[in-house]
């Protein structure tokens, strides 16, 4: 059974406030928020920035928190989907939704922060082929920015 592309017209609108819909994917995505820590960390800033969620039919499927830094520079701060409904295109999507929403706030860069690849990691590999996917480039890695954990910051012009 092939498993069909998933409809932008579930993308809300950016709201405040979401974390309770969205903690309960970061907790369904241990090989990626695995740390306590980081979630409780992620949920706080979920309920501060303006947050996409993916829908299907009634049930959240993903999201995507957006910070900005500047008039000209924002940046995926967390994204996640529901594992059910990973490799149906509601990453591609969220990015896409929010890369337009941005633009059409004068935004010009953003970026996103991830895991390097000198910490092998195959999920996080995943992550990164995805994010090249939909255009971002490596820019900068940061050694310590995560105490220890590699931090690779990637880039795209909007």
């Amino acid at each position: 059974m092939s498993k069909q592309r998933f409809s932008m017209t579930g993308i809300s609108e950016p709201k405040f406030a979401q974390a309770h819909l969205c903690e309960p994917i970061l907790r369904l995505l241990p090989e990626w928020f695995g740390i306590e820590a980081a979630i409780v960390h992620y949920v706080y800033e979920i309920d501060q920035l303006p947050t996409l969620l993916a829908y299907n039919q009634a049930q959240v499927a993903g999201f995507l928190s957006i910070k900005q830094h500047s008039e000209f520079a924002a940046e995926i701060y967390v994204m996640a989907v529901h594992p059910k409904f990973h490799r149906q295109g509601i990453g591609h999507q969220l990015v896409e939704v929010a890369e337009e929403k941005l633009r059409k706030q004068g935004i010009e860069y953003l970026q996103v922060k991830t895991l390097s690849a000198s910490h092998p990691d195959q999920y996080y590999a995943r992550t990164r082929a995805f994010y090249r996917s939909v255009g971002f480039r490596p820019l900068e890695e940061f050694p310590e920015l995560w105490k220890g954990i590699p931090c690779l910051q990637m880039v795209k012009c909007l």
